[in-house]
């Protein structure tokens, strides 16, 4: 299974960028991606069927604003859109960060999972935001972990460690790169016992495993890049995966593709 993440900043802006032609040629089975920045009505049919894979999505309530996608060419056993119970006034459900498909078979549980983590960048109110985000997320994914096998991908906005972006001294008290966000990561693999399969794959990776640039001071033309967008996986599955690169060949948005490809089938 080839299973793509990419934060498109916009689906309509990405289609116009030439992402369905550069889908149709990668022979993806799986693609989760985040920030639609659409509602359901607004996705048009080539927008909602790429290459013979369906979607499934999550609109925010707010127009033009977040939301998440997961497309495969297998139909799933179930849906799940939102975090529900784990989501406990529905604050982030309204935002549409979460869509989960179940691809259940005899003996084998397994769900693939788009998650479009909030960014605190804006200011100390978004930055709270994503704390209760982080404090919601921690003890749905043990929980999931505990009676399935899975697969999380998506933006997840947090540089883990200071190989992750190239201005880390300069960052450390910036949204991203928070030591109270990074202690949450290390906690999600060290304790919940999850894996972040990019690393796994290129344990020495620098430069090369970057996703995301700024629109700022040439971010992208002098590759000042952070990792933010991951694969998170259980550690059966995790060991599964073969292959991982990040595309650059091609712009679709401010993020680049993230592809892993597993010796799984759907």
């Amino acid at each position: 299974m080839r299973l793509v993440s990419l934060n498109l900043n916009g689906i309509r802006s990405a289609v116009s960028k030439g992402l369905i032609p550069w889908v149709e040629s990668m022979s993806i089975d799986c693609m989760g991606v985040q920030e639609l920045k659409a509602q359901l009505g607004d996705l048009t049919e080539p927008m909602r069927v790429i290459d013979g894979m369906t979607g499934h999505f999550h609109c925010a309530v707010k127009k033009g604003y977040s939301g998440v996608g997961l497309y495969g060419r297998v139909e799933p056993s179930e849906v799940l859109i939102g975090l529900g119970k784990a989501d406990v006034d529905g604050e982030f459900d309204d935002e549409g960060r979460y869509v989960e498909a179940r691809y259940d078979r005899p003996g084998r549980k397994l769900s693939v999972i788009s998650c479009y983590f909030p960014s605190g960048s804006s200011g100390d109110e978004r930055q709270q935001a994503k704390f209760r985000f982080l404090d919601r997320m921690a003890p749905h994914l043990r929980a999931l972990k505990a009676e399935r096998e899975f697969i999380l991908v998506g933006d997840v906005n947090i540089a883990h460690r200071e190989v992750d972006l190239k201005n880390w001294k300069g960052n450390l008290k910036n949204s991203g790169f928070l030591p109270e966000e990074r202690a949450w990561m290390s906690a999600l693999l060290d304790d919940i016992g999850l894996v972040d399969v990019y690393r796994s794959l290129e344990p020495d990776a620098t430069d090369a495993g970057y996703t995301w640039w700024s629109a700022r001071g040439q971010a992208w033309a002098k590759n000042v890049g952070w990792r933010i967008d991951y694969h998170l996986a259980t550690p059966a599955t995790a060991a599964l995966a073969r292959a991982t690169s990040v595309y650059k060949d091609q712009r679709f948005s401010d993020h680049a593709p993230l592809v892993v490809d597993y010796d799984i089938s759907l």
